[in-house]
């Protein structure tokens, strides 16, 4: 198995995601994480695996400096484009996270690693880099696919098979991730170097919904149910995405 970088297919996949709910349930959740923890001031970012630019753009919005790190040309092009449509500024380094210690020279007070971890080879090989790469006082905004929402959802459909088999990666060519993660195998990996500060679910009920209630509902109003619950005691770690903020130790 190799570190998945996305081609053409995979980077208007992304498009169409963001074109509708699960985009927006991801987007409103991590920026609602983001503005309760960050101070209001200034802050260099640093996107790892930024796709199309869409959180980097935000940051960018609210006045940070950002660098958009990802290895895929298409998704970069992608992000530029939005940049530029928007009339902001950032840095853009097409690499993948293990060039990224040889070409960055200071830690960020922000660094974003959002559903990179599933598609590595090695998930947790990033983790002593995304510590170097984490200014001491800053913060890690860590998202990653949730092997425990992929289980659950087997669950209803009945594939007891799969389940038996335990084998939850995705197909070769397939956009399911290749290795979902089991968040308290992570918690472990992270133990002694960082502090999660917060927990949260992304999108702890919209996939489950049947599809016709799904097609029903407001997106005004899945946002605002999503948000409420998505650190529900219950209901948190079921999110398709769980996003996690951190402190380096």
């Amino acid at each position: 198995m190799s570190d998945r970088h996305f081609d053409q297919l995979a980077t208007r996949f992304a498009e169409k995601i963001y074109g509708g709910a699960k985009g927006a349930i991801r987007l409103a959740v991590l920026q609602a994480d983001l503005k309760e923890a960050l101070p209001e001031r200034p802050l260099r970012v640093l996107d790892i695996g930024a796709g199309l630019g869409h959180m980097s753009l935000w940051l960018a919005q609210h006045g940070h400096q950002v660098t958009l790190a990802e290895p895929a040309a298409p998704m970069l092009d992608g992000a530029r484009q939005r940049f530029a449509d928007a009339g902001h500024q950032a840095t853009f380094i097409q690499a993948p996270w293990q060039e990224l210690l040889g070409q960055l020279t200071e830690p960020y007070d922000l660094v974003l690693c959002h559903a990179v971890l599933e598609w590595l080879a090695e998930p947790h090989a990033i983790l002593p880099v995304l510590h170097q790469l984490t200014a001491a006082g800053g913060w890690l905004s860590l998202a990653f696919y949730n092997r425990d929402a992929l289980v659950y959802r087997n669950l209803l459909k009945g594939h007891f098979r799969k389940l038996r088999k335990n084998d939850m990666a995705g197909e070769k060519q397939s956009l399911t991730p290749q290795q979902p993660l089991d968040p308290r195998e992570l918690a472990a990996q992270l133990d002694g170097k960082w502090q999660v500060e917060t927990q949260s679910g992304v999108r702890v009920f919209h996939d489950y919904m049947p599809v016709e209630f799904q097609s029903r509902a407001e997106l005004t109003d899945l946002l605002e149910m999503e948000l409420a619950h998505r650190r529900h005691p219950s209901f948190a770690g079921l999110g398709r995405y769980l996003h996690w903020l951190c402190r380096p130790v």
